[in-house]
C-alpha cells in the first residue's frame, strides 16, 4: 500500500500543470476514490485536493520569482482562469500577491513533497470486530454542522444542548438494535473531509420503528461494519481512535471504507472528562 501511495504522489508531481485525475490515482493505489480520499487525509493531515493546491502554488511561486514568464502565463498553466483568481490563491498561501513577490523577491511558503514511509507503530492493540448488518434506520434530530478535526465541535454541542431531554427519553425507548441507546451519526461528508466543510449530524437511535412526529429518519443500506472501541479523555480519545483506524488499522487489514454514515456511541463519565466509545464505520473487503 505504501508503495502504491508513493506512486500516486509521483503521478501528482508530473501533473501539477494539468488536471489531476482522482480516478487514475485510485487505480494506481488499487482502491476506491472514496477510500483514497479518506486514507490520504488521515495519513497526510490534509485533504488530497488541498495538497495538490499547495504543491501547485509552491511550484508556481518559484516561477513567479524566476521572472521568466508573465504572471498570467503562470496562472493559466496552473489552472487559474484569470490573473485575479491566481492572485487571490497565491496571497492566501504565501501572504503576499504574486506581483509584489516578484518585485521584492519576498520569502514564500513552500509545501514540501510528501513521501509515505513505514514507521513502527501500533504497539498497543486495537479492539475491533466486523459485523454484517441488514438495512436499518437512524431516527432522531438532524443539523448541518461544520467538520472539526481536533477539539470540541461547538456547533454539535450547541445543537445537542438545545434538544428537550424528554425528546431524547422518548427516542431512547425506540432503540432496538446495536449500537444501543442514543448515538451520534455523521453523514454526507464532503469528499475532501477538509476542516470546516459541512456534514449532516443526527442525534438519535438505531431502530426498526417509524420516526415520531418532529424527528427525521436516515435509511442505511445493508453492508459490513467495522466496530472499534476505546476509552479515555473526551473528545481526544475518540478523535485519536478515528485517526488510528485510518493510519494503522486499514493499512494492516483487508478492508477499505465504503460510502455510508459514521456512527458513534459514547458514554461519558459523570464529570464529562472521560468517555467509553464505540465507533461503527462502513467497510468492504479489499479485493486488490
Amino acid at each position: 500500500m505504501l508503495e502504491r501511495l508513493n506512486q500516486s504522489l509521483e503521478y501528482i508531481e508530473h501533473r501539477l500543470d494539468q488536471e489531476v485525475d482522482v480516478t487514475e490515482l485510485a487505480r494506481i493505489t488499487a482502491t476506491s476514490e472514496y477510500h483514497l480520499r479518506r486514507m490520504f487525509s488521515a495519513l497526510a493531515g490534509m485533504p488530497l485536493s488541498e495538497y495538490v493546491r499547495r504543491r501547485r502554488l509552491t511550484v508556481a511561486g518559484a516561477e513567479v520569482l524566476a521572472g521568466q514568464e508573465s504572471l498570467l502565463e503562470i496562472a493559466v498553466r496552473y489552472g487559474y482562469g484569470s490573473g485575479e483568481a491566481f492572485a487571490r490563491a497565491f496571497r492566501a498561501m504565501h501572504g503576499i500577491g504574486p506581483g509584489e513577490a516578484r518585485r521584492t523577491g519576498a520569502a514564500l511558503v513552500s509545501q514540501p513533497r510528501l513521501a509515505f514511509r513505514l514507521t513502527v507503530e501500533g504497539s498497543s492493540s486495537m479492539r475491533y470486530r466486523v459485523v454484517d448488518r441488514p438495512n436499518f434506520s437512524v431516527v432522531g434530530l438532524k443539523a448541518r454542522v461544520p467538520l472539526v478535526h481536533t477539539g470540541p465541535n461547538q456547533a454539535i454541542i450547541d445543537f445537542v444542548r438545545g434538544i428537550d431531554p424528554r425528546v431524547l427519553e422518548r427516542l431512547e425507548e425506540l432503540s432496538d438494535q446495536e449500537p444501543q441507546g442514543i448515538v451520534a451519526v455523521c453523514d454526507d461528508l464532503d469528499p475532501s473531509r477538509a476542516e470546516g466543510t459541512e456534514l449532516d449530524y443526527y442525534h438519535g437511535v438505531i431502530t426498526s420503528a417509524a420516526a415520531p412526529e418532529g424527528t427525521t429518519a436516515l435509511t442505511v443500506p445493508a453492508g459490513a461494519w467495522a466496530v472499534f472501541t476505546t476509552s479515555g479523555p473526551a473528545p481526544q480519545a475518540i478523535q485519536e481512535l478515528w485517526r488510528d483506524v485510518f493510519t494503522q488499522w486499514f493499512p494492516s487489514n483487508p478492508y477499505r471504507s465504503r460510502p455510508g454514515p459514521e456512527i458513534l456511541r459514547t458514554r461519558l463519565s459523570p464529570d464529562g472528562t472521560e468517555a467509553d466509545a464505540e465507533l461503527w464505520l462502513p467497510v468492504e473487503r479489499d479485493r486488490s
